[in-house]
């Protein structure tokens, strides 16, 4: 284990094995009831009371810890000289579960990782690709692309977050800085129906080419073909009791 990881879990990297402090307990985006969501009386788990917010990780207060700090400093610092605020960038930074995540808007998403991959005090050389997730709750900012940065240099792991709504799932494509995110973006696109602006052909990788919808979207309709088990026939998913 490297002396930089060393440091991050011996706390704040001067010794006091303080944890970075959470600014905000979370941003809560939505209200699920049931163990299932049904909210039709269809609920047989026994848990039809039982109430969990949706919450996602809030903003997190300086200092992050170890080597957390060093790399929002440079990151700040570097794009600041190239005449950009980095608030206008960054919105927001969160530390959890021994992680750090860059919130990017969208619009800067391609100077902030040509930043991390060319400066030499980060030199995030490589990204491991582009996931997508849908927050049917988070309004305005329902789709999200997540980018998993690694330093070979430094030996270090960041991620990087940019939200889309509905209405507008549009992200510039990181290909031209990460050529390996080619396919990646792709099948974000066929799953989730992000829109990688500027990819060099953005089409289907693993639905055929004429299928209707994004088939890991919250809202997806299950579908499905009846099954016959033990002399029972079983009623595909779309058709047995409703959870909505």
């Amino acid at each position: 284990m490297s002396d930089a990881h060393d440091e991050h879990l011996n706390g704040d990297g001067n010794g006091n094995g303080v944890p970075a402090p959470r600014g905000e307990t979370g941003e809560v985006i939505g209200v699920r009831k049931g163990m299932f969501g049904a909210d039709n009386g269809g609920d047989t788990s026994g848990y039809g009371g039982l109430v969990r917010t949706v919450t996602l990780p809030g903003a997190t207060a300086r200092p992050y810890g170890g080597w957390f700090d060093e790399v929002a400093d440079e990151l700040e610092g570097a794009l600041e000289e190239q005449g950009l605020l980095p608030a206008n960038a960054i919105e927001k930074t969160v530390v959890d579960r021994d992680e750090l995540t860059f919130h990017i808007a969208r619009e800067h998403l391609v100077r902030v990782a040509q930043t991390l991959r060319d400066d030499p005090a980060l030199r995030f050389e490589l990204c491991t690709g582009v996931s997508g997730v849908h927050f049917l709750e988070d309004k305005g900012r329902e789709l999200h692309a997540v980018y998993h940065l690694r330093s070979i240099t430094h030996n270090r792991l960041i991620r990087l977050e940019v939200g889309a709504p509905d209405a507008d799932p549009h992200v510039p494509s990181l290909v031209a800085v990460y050529p390996t995110n080619d396919w990646h973006e792709r099948e974000t696109y066929d799953f989730f129906g992000l829109i990688f602006d500027g990819h060099p052909a953005l089409t289907r990788i693993m639905m055929p080419d004429d299928w209707q919808g994004f088939p890991q979207r919250k809202d997806y309709p299950l579908g499905g073909i009846p099954v016959e088990y033990k002399g029972a026939q079983i009623p595909a998913p779309d058709q047995r009791r409703s959870y909505s």
